[in-house]
């Protein structure tokens, strides 16, 4: 008896290996480090802050204030009357940028479908570059000091960030098919991390000549990357003469079976699947789908309010995990942001690992789902970590393992796949758009959070905090629920038609 060409699986690893070339490599290297450079930045203000407080408020402590300055008009300089006003205000500033860039996410992903890509990311890299520079450097050059000036500032700066995300997915989803697809997307889903790492490296090496210096020195290396990529970035295999995606499928069948996508549906006969949701011309080159259409896309809205959910722990950690380490437990600053990286190894490992099981049974939910249930026991154990450093970095990495594993999937195979599915079969102009909606929900929930971790730490405590993160990676699990079950029961029915087949 016959297999059917669904039930026929080619190894993860010999279809990625078997149509990679040196532009794969170069692509993968380009979109990784570009998207690294544009989380180098955003870390750099995150690690500075404590220097931006203390030149925001008076401080006889302040090396740029000149000695024999009479107090009152070196005093009027200056935004703020004390430390905890300027806190409040940077603060402030975190949630503006992400709010921003949540709305430029959901319009970036439908501008990158209708323009070149290489176009859209090198200008959004080029331009933040510059924003950061006025940001942090010019006008600490120009001793100007405008709340206004700087809502507004990184209000641009979240939009023109916004560019990234989408762009690099969609780059990435032209050049890897879902041969592989989880496990290079799991590794390369690594870049924010490695920007973190980046710039906080990038900052303490010139920190101590001012903060405006470690602005300056992450917006110089992020203009040069945007410069780079807009000459040396390859958006899709076409533009060197290699066949698209897909292109293939109807000539072997395991190679049709390699390139479909993971979202199609399997219930579909052969001839429906030949239906498009965009109208494809004569030249082959079809047009992008509104967002409103990528919205309508099955597992899209259930896995951007999923991601929002997601997002929301997996960016309180990023943000608050070495303050409650130093809160919680009295350790040193510096300690506790070299203590918080293990969060970031296990998020690698995690999402690498779990998308390269993904791609052996070639399905997505039921593996979210298995290390989902797994966070939520890991974030229980956490909140009652010792008083141990040993002991915290290792809990501290699973929890990264569980959680921050299946983020790096939902924002870039899951998304991926989303944007490739069977209704836009033939096409890659919907990945950015899907992207965008599916990380713009995302930030969206990451920026509330934000606000509430705070308000729920100050009311409460930090065990309240954990028990909210625990709630929310349960309704991430809820919210793909759906999918889970539809997978659970392709996999069931693959393995009977399997055994019957033997």
């Amino acid at each position: 008896m016959a297999v059917p060409g669904s039930l026929r699986r080619q190894p993860a690893s010999r279809g990625l290996v078997s149509h990679c070339t040196h532009h794969h490599i170069v692509v993968f290297l380009l979109t990784f480090f570009s998207y690294s450079l544009l989380h180098a930045s955003r870390k750099t203000f995150s690690n500075v802050k404590v220097s931006i407080s203390s030149q925001w408020t008076p401080s006889c402590q302040n090396s740029t204030a000149p000695e024999l300055r009479p107090y009152e008009l070196w005093n009027s300089s200056h935004l703020f009357p004390n430390a905890e006003e300027a806190t409040l205000f940077l603060g402030t500033l975190d949630t503006i940028f992400l709010f921003s860039y949540a709305v430029g996410l959901f319009v970036s992903g439908t501008v990158g479908d209708r323009l070149n890509l290489r176009w859209v990311l090198s200008f959004g890299m080029c331009s933040s570059a510059l924003v950061v520079f006025s940001f942090g450097t010019l006008t600490e050059w120009l001793h100007f000091y405008n709340k206004w000036f700087y809502c507004c500032l990184w209000v641009v700066n979240g939009l023109l960030q916004s560019t990234g995300w989408p762009c690099v997915v969609a780059v990435m989803g032209n050049w890897f098919g879902k041969a592989g697809r989880g496990f290079v997307f799991g590794l390369w889903s690594a870049c924010a991390s490695v920007g973190n790492i980046l710039g906080a490296f990038l900052a303490s090496c010139v920190l101590k000549y001012g903060y405006e210096y470690a602005f300056l020195v992450t917006a110089s290396v992020q203009f040069a990357g945007g410069v780079i990529v807009f000459f040396g970035l390859l958006t899709s295999p076409k533009e060197v003469g290699l066949p698209e995606l897909g292109a293939d499928e109807d000539e072997v069948s395991v190679e049709e079976d390699a390139n479909r996508p993971l979202m199609g549906n399997d219930d579909v006969d052969d001839d429906d699947r030949n239906y498009s949701i965009q109208a494809t011309d004569n030249n082959n080159q079809p047009k992008a789908i509104g967002f409103f259409q990528a919205c309508c896309l099955p597992g899209v809205v259930l896995y951007s309010l999923a991601y929002a959910c997601l997002k929301l722990v997996n960016y309180s950690f990023f943000f608050w995990l070495p303050f409650y380490l130093s809160n919680n437990f009295g350790w040193k600053e510096a300690e506790a942001d070299q203590l918080s990286i293990w969060y970031d190894v296990g998020g690698i490992i995690g999402g690498t690992i779990q998308g390269l099981i993904s791609d052996v049974l070639q399905k997505r939910a039921p593996v979210l789902a298995v290390s989902l249930l797994f966070a939520v026991g890991s974030l229980f154990g956490y909140s009652r970590s010792p008083n141990s450093k040993p002991i915290n970095a290792v809990i501290m990495a699973i929890t990264g393992f569980f959680i921050g594993g299946p983020s790096n999937m939902i924002s870039s195979a899951i998304s991926a796949d989303l944007g490739r599915q069977d209704l836009v079969k033939g096409s890659s102009e919907a990945l950015a758009t899907v992207t965008g909606i599916v990380d713009g929900t995302g930030s969206i929930g990451a920026a509330v959070g934000q606000y509430l971790v705070s308000l729920i730490q100050e009311n409460l405590d930090w065990m309240w905090v954990f028990y909210f993160f625990i709630l929310m990676t349960s309704s991430t699990i809820l919210f793909i629920s759906p999918l889970i079950v539809r997978e659970i029961r392709l996999l069931l029915h693959e393995r009977c038609l399997r055994m019957l087949a033997e």
